[in-house]
């Protein structure tokens, strides 16, 4: 018997109607741009050079393409460090203006989603306190967490709709010495990759058709603050985010669909920590077996920390129960650098990975062990103390990759 719960993520698996009687009956920028007049908050404005993109409900949203402040993300640096890497290359490989800063703090996303510990001031101060940091220097917020990117909408939300909460985060500033400062928009990388992706491909160097992939769309990106995220009609209808599969595809690879596509990861962000059997089990029976049994891809992309981390490290656990698992999990930023010859360890750093991603390089013809003999020389060089690291020069030069046998 089909219990409640299934019958729901059943439901939940179909097409979404999107209905635009749903749409907000207010554009929060210009709630923004009231309030800045009022006095009550600084709006910085997106720089110039923008794209402009069409969010879900009609919206057009302005994404910066340089003079961007990188607003890093505490997981991906501590547990997929190849996605950071891979964000910045593809700035320096564009020759863009951007700006990796040293006094950003986490966004405290763990504490508003997970522990629930903290309280509405401190969770809008922390946030402020950022963009005043990206402010003062002139430079424009780039998000790479989706956890921080939705928090912060969420935050946003609050803090134009609570005087009473804005007086209160606008008395921690003061002691801080800060402006209550929020962007004109808020803007994740994946739309920063979505509207290069052109560009991208006119610099792609490694072929891509062979490949079929799945997209996972990260929950935080799209189901918070609904109005936010970027859609396009020639993308599954204009019915789902158009981030990711736009880029996929307009680098050759074939974008397979599947029945879970709108399921949870597994992370969930309280689970991952109080559940932590129930966000594996999630991850390989709902979303990776699905994938295997319905389209065998040889990756699956998504473009946010915790659903890289989840989809990817949660397989390991599987293949020891001998579930159907082996599908390496890339962000669309790793994506985009491979397609533009970043260097598979130095930049992407590939080691970092739990699921075995040798089949895709070796189906794309990439000798990874050539490159990756590379990288064990850069770090026996490191340990004789030839050398004191590897720097952005050292993985800066686009790769000529030679072609396995």
């Amino acid at each position: 018997m089909t219990t409640a719960v299934e019958q729901i993520l059943e439901r939940k698996a179909q097409a979404v109607v999107r209905d635009p009687a749903q749409a907000p009956a207010h554009d929060i920028r210009e709630a923004l741009f009231e309030l800045e007049a009022k006095g009550e908050i600084i709006v910085q404005r997106v720089p110039e050079p923008y794209v402009e993109v069409t969010t879900k409900f009609g919206r057009t949203k302005k994404i910066p393409i340089e003079h961007t402040w990188h607003h890093k993300s505490c997981g991906q640096c501590g547990h997929i460090p190849g996605y950071s890497s891979s964000i910045f290359w593809l700035h320096r490989q564009f020759g863009l203006d951007y700006l990796d800063p040293t006094d950003q703090t986490s966004c405290t996303g763990w504490n508003y989603y997970a522990s629930a510990t903290s309280n509405a001031v401190a969770q809008a101060a922390v946030m402020v306190r950022n963009f005043a940091a990206a402010y003062e220097t002139g430079y424009f917020p780039l998000i790479h967490c989706g956890t921080s990117y939705g928090h912060y909408k969420e935050v946003r939300e609050q803090l134009v709709h609570h005087k009473e909460l804005r007086d209160e985060v606008r008395r921690v500033l003061d002691k801080l010495g800060k402006p209550l400062v929020l962007p004109e928009e808020i803007v994740h990388y994946s739309e920063w990759v979505h509207v290069m992706r052109h560009k991208i491909a006119e610099r792609q160097v490694v072929e891509m058709n062979m490949l079929t992939a799945t997209v996972h769309p990260a929950c935080h990106y799209y189901k918070i603050v609904v109005e936010d995220a970027i859609y396009d009609p020639e993308i599954y209808g204009g019915q789902r985010i158009a981030t990711i599969t736009a880029l996929l595809e307009t680098l050759g690879i074939n974008v397979a669909d599947y029945s879970t596509w709108f399921d949870c990861c597994g992370f969930g962000f309280r689970h991952i920590l109080v559940q932590r059997d129930f966000t594996r089990s999630f991850a390989v029976l709902r979303k990776i077996e699905t994938m295997k049994n319905e389209v065998n891809p040889d990756l699956t992309v998504t473009h946010d920390t915790g659903c890289v981390t989840t989809l990817d490290k949660s397989q390991f656990a599987a293949k020891a129960h001998e579930r159907k698992v082996g599908i390496p999990v890339l962000s669309d930023a790793q994506v985009a650098a491979l397609a533009m010859g970043a260097h598979p360890f130095r930049v992407l750093q590939l080691h970092w990975h739990s699921t075995d991603w040798r089949p895709m390089m070796e189906k794309l013809g990439i000798d990874w062990q050539k490159y990756w003999d590379e990288f064990e020389q850069d770090l026996e060089a490191i340990r004789k103390g030839s050398r004191k690291g590897i720097t952005w020069e050292d993985a800066d030069q686009p790769v000529v990759f030679t072609r396995s046998a």
